[in-house]
């Protein structure tokens, strides 16, 4: 029995020796268990840094400034479509008959140019500037009064709001004076915002209806004055003042831009309309000196050199001239 005994105490001894020295996880093993450890801690340190870091202020106002311009960018891309431009000249948009008058006012012009013994190539050259320059020029024209008798009378709305508000009339109440009392186009786009709440489209919705109607800068501050009113509280009265006094410093900073580049604007005008007169009045002087400029083919590469030259001249001047602000 004593024999069984101390063998057994024997196994046990010799098995946890065995276990110890050469089982389980050895020094290496622990050391690469506790590196991975570590460097997984590491990894997860950095992830919670790097998280961190993207939530800064100056990365958050990175990313706020890139949406806005990209929705800048998209919203410049689209109003300078027809269908905006018509929109914004109040002239609806019925897209499909504006490009068919523009192309019967071309074919007029092209029938006018063969008539009066003109080559084909002349004929075509001025039927493409009346079919699709000119009819575009008018459009950029008419909308560009349009929106610019909206933004010159745009402050005195806030104020009559900021009155009524102050008063305690609704807002929707004072939308309706201004839609009454206020010179055209500005009564008219606010009688359609007016009419768009009354049916129950949203303010936010309804005032992006009508930015897309006329794209100004005012009314987009005016809306983003509203939706955060909406969605905040706070003093509505204050806060149209305040745009008020903003629109009224943006009109005086146009208009002191306006005088200053006046002069500039008067010689790009000259410059520009120097080289068309001076063939005028020469052809109609004497016709004779005139005459083989147009019916010569090398006075029509001549006169497509002149045309050219002098479109690239007025871009340059106009660029130089257009004040953004």
């Amino acid at each position: 029995m004593l024999f069984i005994i101390a063998g057994v105490l024997g196994f046990i001894t010799i098995a946890g020796l065995g276990f110890a020295f050469a089982g389980g996880d050895s020094n290496a093993a622990k050391a690469a268990k506790r590196a991975q450890l570590i460097a997984g801690g590491g990894q997860r340190q950095a992830a919670v840094r790097a998280k961190a870091a993207a939530n800064t202020p100056d990365v958050r106002r990175a990313a706020i400034l890139k949406a806005l311009k990209d929705q800048d960018r998209k919203q410049k891309k689209a109003s300078l479509t027809v269908e905006a431009r018509m929109r914004a000249a109040g002239l609806g948009d019925n897209v499909k008959m504006f490009w068919i008058a523009s192309a019967g006012l071309g074919v007029v012009v092209a029938l006018i140019i063969l008539t009066l013994g003109q080559s084909p190539l002349i004929a075509l050259g001025a039927a493409f500037a009346a079919g699709v320059g000119l009819p575009r020029w008018v459009l950029g024209m008419l909308a560009k009064s349009r929106i610019q008798k909206f933004t010159e009378a745009f402050a005195d709305a806030v104020d009559i709001i900021v009155r009524g508000v102050k008063s305690g009339l609704p807002v929707h109440d004072c939308l309706k004076i201004i839609g009454k009392e206020s010179p055209e186009p500005l009564a008219g786009e606010f009688r359609i915002l007016t009419e768009n709440i009354g049916m129950g489209v949203p303010m936010d919705a309804a005032l992006e209806k009508m930015y897309e109607r006329m794209p100004t800068s005012e009314l987009r501050f005016f809306s983003i004055v509203l939706a955060i009113q909406q969605k905040t509280g706070g003093n509505l009265a204050e806060a149209l003042g305040n745009l008020s006094t903003v629109l009224r410093s943006r009109k005086l900073m146009k208009e002191k831009i306006k005088a200053l580049s006046a002069e500039a604007v008067a010689s790009a005008f000259i410059i520009g309309c120097l080289p068309p007169g001076v063939v005028t009045m020469i052809s109609v002087t004497s016709p004779e000196y005139m005459k083989p400029l147009f019916t010569d083919p090398r006075g029509h590469l001549m006169l497509l050199a002149g045309a050219v030259l002098m479109t690239c001249g007025i871009l340059l001047m106009r660029k130089m001239i257009n004040f953004k602000f």
